[in-house]
């Protein structure tokens, strides 16, 4: 459940006098884009990396961005401020409202801005997977953009979720390996670490990123590689990632077992990506008390 209070283009305010009007076009048809934060201890982790998505995948749909990175995240501690977050999450919304013929006539922002928080999920310790083919189309224009138009992604994990599955392994139009509904995925093959390149029609997620710049502290290394379920199925460890997971290892996808979970190649960084979150909340704070 999201918290109490959310911000609304200009106003902090409870979430039942928000108003979201029949008229706000972006809202009905799904224009717009948005991206999920992760707060420890009241901060905002990687919050420039998740800005410079926003304003990417803006400039991709050509949604106007009447808002700065420093107003925006201003905005975003006044939410965590009100709701007290030590540690959650949070959605910031970019929703374009003057598109198409099915807007109204009151008075209205172009673009509006929507940050909410709330609670992180809870998550077993290791995943369990299944696969659907055609989840992503690599070669569609909007591939890879984190826009609002979600439903293919909640109704596959919701359908998962039924059989008891955490997350799906999504598969593009060539059979090949995507991604999941809200994560990145990764495989690891005789100390090799492999993930899926961009082009497969997979996000440009904020913890993969990390992730890849990270990886040689502990003397790993990322690549970026086709990968198909048998590589999957075959792996010595598989892990997925995302802003609410951090590191989280896979047990089992789509009944094969998957013994080494989680391994030490994922144990070693999910320790070096809490690490990568302690240093930055810690750099942050300090640079914001002076």
């Amino acid at each position: 459940m999201i918290h109490r209070y959310i911000f609304h283009n200009e106003n902090l305010l409870p979430v039942e006098k928000a108003r979201l009007s029949p008229g706000q076009a972006g809202l009905i048809c799904g224009y717009g884009i948005f991206t999920t934060v992760r707060i420890a201890r009241g901060e905002a982790f990687a919050y420039e990396r998740h800005w410079r998505r926003l304003e990417k995948d803006a400039g991709r749909i050509r949604l106007p961005m009447p808002y700065s990175a420093a107003k925006v995240r201003m905005n975003l501690h006044e939410v965590i401020q009100a709701n007290k977050v030590t540690d959650g999450c949070a959605r910031i919304y970019f929703v374009y409202d003057s598109v198409g013929p099915w807007q109204s006539e009151e008075p209205r922002p172009q673009v509006d801005l929507l940050i909410n928080t709330a609670p992180l999920p809870e998550y077993s310790a290791t995943a369990r997977l299944t696969l659907r083919a055609h989840g992503r189309h690599a070669a569609a224009a909007l591939s890879g953009v984190k826009s609002i138009s979600w439903l293919n992604n909640v109704w596959a994990v919701s359908e998962a979720s039924k059989e008891g599955f955490d997350e799906v392994v999504l598969l593009n139009e060539r059979g090949e390996i995507a991604e999941c509904t809200s994560a990145n995925i990764f495989a690891v093959k005789d100390g090799k670490i492999f993930t899926p390149p961009l082009n497969s029609g997979c996000l440009e997620g904020v913890t993969r990123g990390i992730l890849m710049e990270i990886a040689p502290d502990a003397r790993l290394s990322i690549a970026e590689q086709t990968v198909r379920p048998e590589d999957l199925y075959s792996a010595d460890e598989v892990f997925i990632s995302s802003t609410n997971r951090n590191v989280i290892g896979v047990g089992e996808i789509a009944g094969h077992v998957i013994a080494n979970s989680p391994g030490p190649v994922t144990r070693s960084l999910s320790k070096l990506f809490q690490a990568n979150i302690e240093d930055y909340v810690t750099r942050r704070l300090s640079t914001v008390a002076r």
